[in-house]
């Protein structure tokens, strides 16, 4: 017996068309802090734009706290 399982569709699923795994938007706004491009490729007011920046900005605060960190052991 051969059995199938069909795969839902996204409208089937209950998604939109911005709708999509966020952890890429995530790692894609770290990744492009760390390569330096600093403009957002999405569209405001988008889940997609908000996770982006949010993955942005957490590099950014990392790469603050290693500055910092760095800059209290060179002075002491």
């Amino acid at each position: 017996m051969n059995t199938t399982t069909k795969r839902l569709t996204r409208a089937e699923r209950g998604l939109g068309k911005y709708d999509a795994p966020l952890r890429m938007q995530y790692d894609k706004g770290y990744a492009d802090f760390r390569n330096g491009r600093v403009g957002n490729p999405f569209h405001e007011d988008t889940m997609q734009y908000r996770e982006w920046e949010r993955g942005f900005n957490d590099a950014y605060y990392e790469q603050l706290k290693r500055v910092q960190q760095y800059e209290i052991r060179g002075r002491g």
